[in-house]
């Protein structure tokens, strides 16, 4: 099959990597950590030099990045992506990144003959590693071509949302509401303690009604009324895209009050929810930090 590129070796990259390898294609990876690439090349994934040697080697290149700043420091910094150009490569960005840094930066690979898709996913690290992840996704048919047959064993779903940074946009509102659908779930599970009703059969009256979410699906039954809150997305990467979003809002020119008072609480929540406890737990805000509300 086709040899791919994975710039990013987290657990996402991870999960993609060792997804891709499964299905066939010849994965070459790097991350900046020497910990990261070493645990990968355990795991039989081929880690190369640099940036440089990636590029070398795969027709589509996968970051699977922290921020904005960091995407664009891999695709233009001193010893990046376009200091290593070869025309012909398409770079799919599954980072949570800033749409106006996708279309920057798709413009100046261009100039090299290089493509540009922005195709930031849903899922975490176990959509990742099952090949079973979203897409919402920005780019021109012909790139989107080039790397579908890469896309389609890395996801169970994807969206092509319009042009470069299209898919930013999705990304960047789906994940403000999922910060503020924690935040309305968790105040619906104080409301069924107050009121003596069973949280697992509120849950499952929301679950059949108009009132149901991603969160009350997903969130709640998996890593809250059981206590797990082991879903391996961090508060501190949450709290970056909820930034990200307010970021992008103010850009925008909107006054949104439910979207500022969102990031307000989040931005709040460093106080008392350490960066690296498991996002659900946010509803502890509301609950309390016991096991099960």
């Amino acid at each position: 099959m086709g040899a791919v590129g994975i710039i990013g070796l987290g657990n996402m990259g991870r999960g993609m990597a060792l997804t891709l390898k499964g299905a066939g294609f010849a994965v070459t990876g790097y991350d900046a950590l020497a910990a990261t690439r070493e645990a990968l090349a355990a795991e039989g994934i081929a880690i190369a030099a640099g940036i440089g040697a990636v590029v070398a080697a795969a027709d589509i290149v996968i970051l699977s990045l922290p921020t904005a700043e960091i995407v664009a420091d891999v695709v233009e910094g001193a010893d990046g992506i376009l200091a290593h150009a070869r025309p012909g490569v398409v770079i799919v960005d599954t980072s949570t990144s800033h749409p106006e840094t996708s279309r920057r930066l798709a413009a100046l690979l261009k100039t090299r003959g290089m493509g540009f898709v922005d195709a930031p996913v849903s899922g975490g690290p176990k959509g990742a590693a099952s090949g079973t992840m979203t897409m919402v996704i920005g780019a021109e048919d012909d790139d989107l071509a080039r790397v579908l047959p890469v896309l389609e064993r890395m996801s169970a779903r994807r969206v092509h949302v319009g042009s470069v940074g299209a898919g930013n946009v999705a990304k960047i509102v789906n994940n403000l509401l999922c910060a503020a659908h924690l935040l309305t779930s968790a105040e619906a599970l104080r409301i069924a303690n107050a009121a003596g009703v069973d949280a697992e059969r509120l849950l499952e009256g929301l679950n059949a009604g108009s009132g149901r979410s991603g969160v009350t699906l997903v969130n709640v039954p998996n890593w809250i009324l059981n206590g797990a809150f082991d879903s391996g997305f961090t508060m501190q990467l949450m709290r970056k895209d909820v930034r990200l979003a307010a970021q992008f809002i103010g850009e925008l020119g909107l006054a949104l009050p439910i979207a500022a008072d969102t990031a307000r609480i989040w931005a709040d929540s460093a106080a008392s929810i350490a960066d690296p406890e498991d996002f659900n737990r946010i509803v502890e805000l509301q609950l309390g930090p016991q096991s099960k509300p």
